[in-house]
């Protein structure tokens, strides 16, 4: 009797173990050419691999302005973070807490920009702006943080859901303010979800096109606009390929410290 549930367990483990290396696959495959381009100085015709190596896509790419535009992109980023994950967790509060009498329109608002083309969204905007006189880097901000607070919204709103009301109820029957019991009972109770907004709202600034180069008018040079231009262009493959590279390094290093945070936040709950 005691044998069969571990006769359960192994086509269970086998069954993961085969999904957990189809996914890793199905990520990896699709960056080998790509590595491999970054290292090519001539890679022509059917050839499997580059027929002469060098660094010269790297030289270019750094000619190119690679590195101050990976820097204007992580303070796109942040900034859209910083502005759509505050207003995403009082949305999300509202939404997830039943706060609101009808929650069924704002719902449908905040689902709009997810909805809508970011195409068309920003040639509608672009004309409004070109109105109003905004200056092209605020207005990308505003618009990016428009289009992250879907993200950030229905994520918080997963997570208040997850929560308790009472316990910030129970602080302030102990005589913390309003505000003391959020940041001192909530908050830290939601931290993985606000990290987890704070992420996806930080890659929508970081991995735009559209907004940025409509209503940016071309004069912001983020890292996907020199992709863009390098694939479109030149018709320089390894150049266009180190760039990808470089581009996927700093959401990757937000994704590692991600994952750190929530670890230690799990294992911190569990004591």
């Amino acid at each position: 009797m005691r044998l069969r549930p571990a006769n359960h367990r192994a086509p269970s483990r086998l069954r993961r173990a085969t999904v957990t290396a189809v996914l890793v696959l199905w990520l990896v495959i699709p960056l080998v050419p790509l590595v491999m381009w970054t290292g090519a100085a001539r890679w022509s015709g059917t050839a499997r691999a580059p027929q002469d190596l060098g660094l010269d896509a790297w030289h270019e790419a750094l000619d190119a302005g690679a590195l101050t535009a990976l820097g204007r992109s992580m303070l796109l980023g942040a900034v859209v973070a910083l502005i759509a994950t505050p207003l995403g967790a009082l949305a999300g509060r509202a939404l997830g807490w039943r706060l609101l009498r009808r929650p069924i329109p704002p719902s449908l608002v905040l689902l709009g920009p997810v909805a809508l083309a970011p195409f068309a969204v920003a040639m509608g905007l672009d004309v409004v702006i070109l109105r109003l006189g905004i200056p092209g880097e605020v207005a990308v901000l505003l618009v990016l943080s428009v289009f992250a607070l879907p993200y950030t919204t229905f994520t918080l709103r997963a997570t208040y859901q997850s929560l308790d009301p009472a316990l910030e109820e129970q602080a302030r029957v102990l005589g913390a303010t309003p505000a003391g019991a959020r940041r001192r009972v909530t908050l830290p109770a939601a931290t993985n979800g606000l990290v987890t907004a704070a992420g996806l709202a930080f890659l929508v600034g970081w991995s735009d096109y559209a907004v940025t180069l409509l209503i940016g008018g071309g004069q912001i040079i983020t890292a996907p606009m020199l992709i863009g231009s390098a694939a479109a262009g030149s018709g320089n493959d390894a150049l266009t390929a180190t760039l990808a590279v470089l581009a996927s390094v700093p959401p990757l290093a937000a994704l590692a410290v991600y994952a750190t945070v929530v670890a230690r936040t799990t294992a911190k709950g569990n004591r």
